[in-house]
């Protein structure tokens, strides 16, 4: 399911345009906070294994995404020039909230994103990844890609940066790496934005009350030889499960920025009482005036982490979510319910996308 690659004329930026290359591109957070960051950048070709965000890459930014494995893509297609190659590697295995397995097979992506990196040869890339990222034997590595031929022409520098100190209503730090051909001077990374953060209750406000709905409207959209739901706007996006009266009663008794430790001993759960003070987010109520947490894969789940609604006694919405990352309301999404949140939950937030957009389009 692999839309026709580019033609050749559409390879290389033409007059102020700066092409892009888009690696693991996922429903396109990275790419839509470079294009507010600068509308100098174009999308040269993206890249994306997960067929319903590719859909919903394809819905954004049109017929430009290859839908498959990143080394088939290699396999299949000439690598296209681009000024400027982004892409955030699966982090799945280098995570605190995953198993930390290095043996999974998923650390080894950035390999691939090296070999686009030699064969397109950049003016400059970004890679991003989670903080533990740089602690682990596959950043050693990976420097040690860059140390030698062709891409020893690169300056390669890397920082933890938190979305929250870039306009985003959200507490996420990543790994961000930025070489540049050092034929030009290395920018850094961008300064953390003056003033306040932003709040939840920014993020959220004009959201219409929320009806109780449970599930996406009956829509279907070709892509490739599938059909598939969607596509979905973020009103479309307001739906919650079906709540038990046993959640029931645990939300209304959590209080405004509480969280299951808050919960009487008849509401709890064994798990919860064996482990008094870890897993304290878990049941836990975001806060009007502060930033949200991370908004993971799984934000509509409130077992898993801080992702009940600072009110009302339900979990956020995939509409609240996608607000929450930045994405705009006419953003066109594609898959089931478990899809969308995937999707919502990988992306990079926007204005931390627009942050480094910006920043690197003045170096170049």
């Amino acid at each position: 399911m692999h839309n026709t690659p580019p033609t050749p004329a559409d390879d290389r930026s033409s007059g102020d345009k700066i092409g892009v290359l888009d690696l693991f591109a996922g429903a396109g957070g990275l790419s839509l906070g470079f294009q507010q960051g600068s509308n100098r950048y174009a999308t040269v070709r993206a890249v994306e294994m997960d067929v319903a965000a590719a859909a919903t890459y394809a819905q954004n930014f049109g017929p430009v995404v290859y839908a498959g494995d990143i080394r088939r893509w290699l396999q299949d297609e000439p690598t296209p020039c681009a000024e400027v190659v982004l892409g955030g590697p699966p982090c799945q295995g280098f995570s605190t909230l995953g198993k930390q397995d290095p043996e999974d097979l998923r650390n080894t992506l950035w390999r691939p994103y090296a070999e686009v990196v030699r064969r397109a040869m950049p003016r400059a890339f970004v890679m991003e990844n989670v903080p533990a990222f740089l602690k682990s034997g596959e950043y050693s590595a990976f420097l040690e890609a860059f140390a030698g031929g062709e891409l020893a022409d690169y300056d390669i520098r890397a920082e933890i940066l938190n979305a929250a100190d870039f306009g985003a209503p959200q507490v996420r730090k990543r790994v961000i790496v930025i070489g540049v051909r050092r034929d030009i001077d290395h920018p850094g990374h961008p300064t953390a934005t003056a003033g306040e953060r932003t709040t939840v209750r920014e993020a959220l406000q004009g959201i219409r009350p929320f009806t109780g709905d449970l599930s996406l409207p009956p829509r279907r959209t070709p892509f490739g030889r599938a059909w598939l739901p969607g596509p979905f706007k973020g009103p479309d996006l307001h739906i919650t499960r079906d709540w038990s009266p046993l959640y029931q009663q645990r939300f209304r008794a959590v209080p405004y920025g509480g969280s299951r430790l808050d919960l009487p001993d008849e509401l709890s759960m064994d798990c919860w009482r064996n482990n008094p003070r870890s897993a304290s987010d878990v049941m836990g109520r975001l806060e009007w005036e502060r930033p949200s947490v991370t908004i993971r894969t799984e934000f509509f789940k409130p077992e898993k982490g801080r992702f009940l609604h600072p009110t009302q006694h339900r979990a956020i919405t995939h509409w609240e979510a996608a607000r929450l990352q930045g994405f705009p309301d006419d953003y066109r999404w594609v898959g089931d319910r478990a899809q969308i949140a995937r999707q919502i939950g990988n992306a990079v937030p926007i204005r931390l996308g627009e942050a480094l957009g910006s920043h690197l389009a003045k170096a170049l």
